[in-house]
C-alpha cells in the first residue's frame, strides 16, 4: 500500500471513530397538546370542528419552551378508527414565512394506523425558547375527525387544498380546537429535561386569554427556561383522576402524555376538582361522588406509576370553586358537601401525600377573607377558573428549587 492509501486509510478509520462515539441527539418534548377523543352532538359542549375534513391544510400555532437546532413533530390518530392519512405536513418558524417541508421516513405524508401516532423525521429549523411556531397538516381525502384537542386557546384555521408551504392561507375558516399535532420535541443539551403538567381545564388553561400564552404553565415555562427546563402542558378540559370526563381519566393517561415523554424528569398533577364535582350535574347526573378514600387511592396510583419510573412527582392542591358556574347549566357545580370532600383532601395533601412535594396552589389563589372563594383579583369570572392573573399567580406560587430538587424515593433528578 502506498503512502497516499496509507494517509486515506487513517483518515477514514478515524471518521469512523469519530462518527461511532458521537452522542446519540437528546431530546426534549418543549410543546403538548394531549388528545382526546371527538364526542358527539348530543354532549353539552360543540366539538369546534367539523365532522371531516377532505383537501384540506389546518393550520395551528404552538408556543415551545426551549428552542434547540433541530425539532421534530407528533401527529396522533389515537382515537380513530380508520386510517390516517396525511399528505404533506410543514412547520413554519414564524408567521408569514414560507413553511419548510416535514418528513416521515423520508416521505413527504404518513399513513398513521388506528390508535397510533407518529414522529416526522428532524428538521433543521433553529428555534429558541419560547418561540411561536405554525404548524401545517394536509390530508387529501376523506378523513373523519376523531382525534383532537378540544381547549387550544389559540386560533387554528382550515383551508382548501395543500396549502402546507403557503406562507398566507387562502380561503380559510378558524376554530380553537387542535387537530393531528399532539407535541413537538427539540433536540437541546444534555442536562436539558421537561416538567409535564397534568390536570383538567384549569391546567389546560380554560380562561385565559385566547392567542396570549397565558396559561399557568406558559408562566411557569418562563421561569423554568433559563435552567434549561421545558416545561409541557398536558392538561384536558373537563378531564378527571378516576374516571374519564372529556379525554381518558389521569390514571389512565399519565404514561402516554407524562411518563413517556422525552426528556421528562418531574411531573406535576393537579386533578381533582371534577372528579368532586361532576356528579349529580349535567355532565354526570347518576354517578356516585368519589369518597375521600378513593382519591387518595388514585393518587397513590399515580405516585406510583412515576415512581416506578424514576421520576420525581409532585401534586397540588386543589384550588377554591365557590360560586363555581353560575348562569350556566353548571350552576350546582358547587355545594357546600363537595367543598368539604376538596378540603379534607388538601388537608390529607399537605400532610400525608404520596409525592415527593406538594405546591399549595389553593393558599395561592383562595380569598383570605372566605378560603372557599377564589380571590377576586386571580378570579376569571366563573369562580373556577383563574384569570391571566390568578394563572401567574399560580406559577409564581411554584418553588423551583422544589420542582428540581432530589426526589424523595431516591433518585435525583432535574
Amino acid at each position: 500500500m502506498n503512502r497516499f492509501s496509507q494517509l486515506t486509510a487513517t483518515a477514514l478509520i478515524a471518521l469512523s471513530s469519530a462518527a461511532s462515539a458521537a452522542p446519540d441527539p437528546h431530546w426534549v418534548a418543549s410543546w403538548q397538546a394531549s388528545p382526546q377523543p371527538v364526542w358527539g352532538a348530543d354532549f353539552l359542549f360543540p366539538t369546534l370542528v367539523p365532522a371531516t375534513l377532505q383537501d384540506q391544510t389546518f393550520r395551528q400555532t404552538a408556543r415551545i419552551s426551549l428552542g434547540g437546532p433541530r425539532l421534530r413533530v407528533r401527529l396522533s390518530n389515537a382515537y380513530g378508527t380508520q386510517p390516517l392519512r396525511v399528505g404533506a405536513a410543514s412547520v413554519a418558524a414564524h408567521a408569514g414565512v414560507t413553511p419548510q417541508p416535514l418528513s416521515f421516513d423520508g416521505q413527504p405524508g404518513v399513513l398513521i394506523g388506528p390508535g397510533e401516532e407518529r414522529l416526522s423525521d428532524p428538521l433543521a429549523v433553529a428555534t429558541e425558547d419560547h418561540q411561536a411556531l405554525q404548524v401545517n397538516v394536509f390530508v387529501p381525502g376523506p378523513t373523519p375527525l376523531q382525534t383532537f384537542h378540544w381547549e387550544g386557546r389559540q386560533t387554528s384555521w382550515i383551508a382548501s387544498g395543500n396549502q402546507t408551504r403557503a406562507r398566507n392561507l387562502q380561503g380559510s375558516s378558524s376554530t380553537t380546537a387542535r387537530l393531528f399535532l399532539t407535541g413537538i420535541e427539540v433536540e437541546a443539551a444534555a442536562s436539558a429535561r421537561s416538567v409535564v403538567v397534568i390536570g383538567d381545564s384549569i391546567t389546560d388553561g380554560a380562561t385565559a386569554s385566547l392567542d396570549l400564552d397565558q396559561r399557568w404553565t406558559d408562566h411557569l415555562a418562563a421561569r423554568l427556561a433559563p435552567r434549561g427546563v421545558a416545561v409541557v402542558n398536558a392538561g384536558i378540559s373537563g378531564g378527571r383522576l378516576l374516571r374519564d370526563g372529556m379525554g381518558e381519566s389521569v390514571l389512565a393517561r399519565l404514561q402516554r402524555d407524562a411518563l413517556d415523554q422525552p426528556g421528562v424528569d418531574s411531573v406535576i398533577v393537579l386533578i381533582g376538582i371534577n372528579d368532586i364535582s361532576w356528579p349529580g350535574t349535567a355532565f354526570a347526573g347518576a354517578q356516585p361522588r368519589p369518597s375521600l378514600a378513593e382519591l387518595q387511592a388514585g393518587y397513590r396510583a399515580l405516585a406510583e406509576q412515576a415512581h416506578r419510573r424514576g421520576l420525581r412527582i409532585l401534586g397540588a392542591t386543589l384550588t377554591p370553586f365557590a360560586g363555581a358556574l353560575p348562569g350556566t347549566p353548571l350552576d350546582n357545580y358547587y355545594q357546600p358537601d363537595k367543598e368539604a370532600l376538596r378540603q379534607q383532601l388538601n388537608t390529607w395533601l399537605r400532610s400525608d401525600s404520596p409525592f415527593d412535594a406538594v405546591i399549595d396552589l389553593d393558599a395561592a389563589l383562595r380569598d383570605p377573607a372566605d378560603p372557599s372563594r377564589m380571590a377576586v383579583a386571580y378570579d376569571s369570572g366563573d369562580h373556577l377558573h383563574p384569570g391571566d392573573a390568578g394563572n401567574r399567580a399560580m406559577a409564581e406560587a411554584v418553588d423551583l428549587e422544589v420542582v428540581m430538587g432530589p426526589s424523595t424515593h431516591g433518585v435525583d433528578l432535574l
